[in-house]
């Protein structure tokens, strides 16, 4: 669990603006499970509607000239494409904007998810024995997402062009995409829990088919029993299809360790760069 900012002003504004949105959403916060994000840009907690119906009321901050676009609209525009994607997705219950000197600040009042998250981190750090009926639940709802049309876009090909021979050594041009289709876009062991809900819905959009199963694979790779699992899971990995997405997610964590984050995952992913220079045509 995140600490709320430093800044003491920062902390205050936004526990008013949560406690004035709550009013606004005709919902009660519930004492305990505060979750502050990074470096305080949200702040969440239980609540419940006026109805008694058990909800997470998420509060997001950003200037007021940045808060729109993809990120910004992602769990809003989820709803109305998803609604809860069979049980899968918790449904959007309401939205409240507010704007505070050159702040906006979003308010999501959401169903709440009791089921804790499959790893406190987004890399799993232990091998999960997951029943044959939550892999194929996880399928099916990607397979229905992926159908789904869509004007987001999660990952651009200029993207692809670029971060691919830079990171991953396939020479340019970038393995060709032959299918784009809809995508979570961040599907790692943080955003999923058992009985299956996906969460956390701000980046999703169009992708390299097999985009979601590469980045669960990718977050996997230090769970060699998982990490086949998710494989078998998703068959387009490995094959000149899934090549593509792939390469892309490889090369986006490759990029994060050049900044040096998720640096436990560097020889993995190099092994699979490797991998993937490979199988290039």
């Amino acid at each position: 669990m995140y600490s709320p900012p430093l800044d003491p002003d920062t902390e205050q504004r936004m526990r008013a603006h949560h406690t004035s949105a709550a009013r606004a959403l005709d919902a009660r916060t519930e004492p305990g499970g505060e979750f502050w994000g990074w470096a305080g840009r949200t702040l969440g907690a239980p609540a419940r509607t006026a109805a008694g119906v058990p909800a997470w009321l998420r509060l997001v901050s950003a200037p007021e000239d940045k808060a729109s676009g993809k990120l910004w609209d992602g769990a809003l525009d989820a709803q109305h494409a998803f609604g809860d994607l069979d049980g899968h997705r918790p449904a959007l219950l309401g939205v409240h904007d507010a704007f505070d000197d050159g702040t906006a600040y979003r308010a999501e009042l959401s169903a709440r998810v009791d089921e804790p998250v499959l790893s406190d981190d987004p890399i799993l750090q232990r091998d999960l024995d997951l029943p044959d009926s939550w892999w194929e639940a996880l399928a099916g709802t990607l397979e229905k997402l992926s159908a789904t049309s869509t004007d987001r876009v999660a990952v651009r090909e200029q993207y692809l062009n670029r971060a691919i021979p830079e990171f991953v050594g396939i020479p340019a041009p970038a393995p060709a995409v032959t299918c784009w289709t809809t995508a979570h876009a961040d599907l790692h062991w943080a955003n999923l829990t058992s009985p299956l809900r996906l969460l956390d819905w701000e980046g999703w959009g169009q992708a390299p088919q097999g985009f979601d199963g590469a980045t669960l694979y990718a977050y996997t790779l230090l769970q060699p029993d998982t990490a086949a699992r998710v494989r078998a899971a998703f068959p387009v990995l490995g094959s000149p299809a899934g090549l593509a997405a792939e390469a892309t997610v490889c090369a986006q964590l490759l990029q994060t360790v050049s900044r040096g984050d998720n640096l436990v995952l560097e020889d993995r992913l190099r092994d699979w760069s490797e991998d993937l220079r490979r199988r290039q045509p």
